[in-house]
Formats: structure tokens, sequence, C-alpha cells
């Protein structure tokens, strides 16, 4: 098993930034696949970035350029700095995690006005 926490959302102005962060309960290098996902109202949830446990990334053309997520393995965390936020990226982000399984987090709220 594997616990994950999110925070960071909220409300933030077009062209503003947010950082979310998750924190997960086990080390990263016994987890291969670390990556944040979002859904919006009527939608899928839909892949946003990840990270693997060797440092690759892979980051979805809707917000490449402006979103890059990272990590800090001596505290188990992922993070997603988002800059240049669009009200098209409103939606509730979750957090992933793959290790023998799939993890999701509670996810956070992320609402960008115009």
């Amino acid at each position: 098993q594997v616990q994950l926490v999110e925070s960071g959302g909220g409300l933030v102005q077009a062209g503003g930034s947010l950082r979310l962060s998750c924190a997960a309960s086990r080390s990263f290098f016994r987890i291969d696949v670390m990556g944040w996902y979002r859904q919006s109202p009527g939608k899928q949830r839909e892949l946003v970035a990840t990270i693997s446990r060797g440092g690759s990334t892979n980051v979805a053309d809707s917000v490449k350029g402006r979103f890059t997520i990272s990590r800090d393995n001596t505290i188990n965390t992922v993070y997603l700095q988002m800059n240049s936020l669009k009200p098209e990226d409103t939606a509730v982000y979750y957090c992933q995690a793959i290790a023998v399984g799939v993890f999701w987090g509670q996810g956070t709220q992320v609402t960008v006005s115009s």
C-alpha cells in the first residue's frame, strides 16, 4: 500500500502560478512511477505529467512549457509547478503512484479565474 497526500491547490488568476505537492508513505526507491492527473467536470481523468524512478519525465502537450514535475527523494515528495495558468487548467488534480499496484491521492482542487 502507498498512501498519497496532496496539497497546494487553490484559486488563482489566469497567468498565475501554483505548486502542488504529493507526499508518499513509501520511499520513492520502491515506487516505479509517480504522476499527476486531472479531471474536470464532465470529462475523463487525463494525464498531466509523470516522473519515473530513474528520473525520466513525461508531460502532456497541453501543459508542456508551463508545468514541471519534480521530486525530492529525501522526503518522498513529488511536485507539480504550474505556471502561466489558464482557466482551462481548472480541475481536481490527483497524485498517482505505481508500485505493484496503482494508488491515488484524494485530489486537490485548482481553480483558475479569467
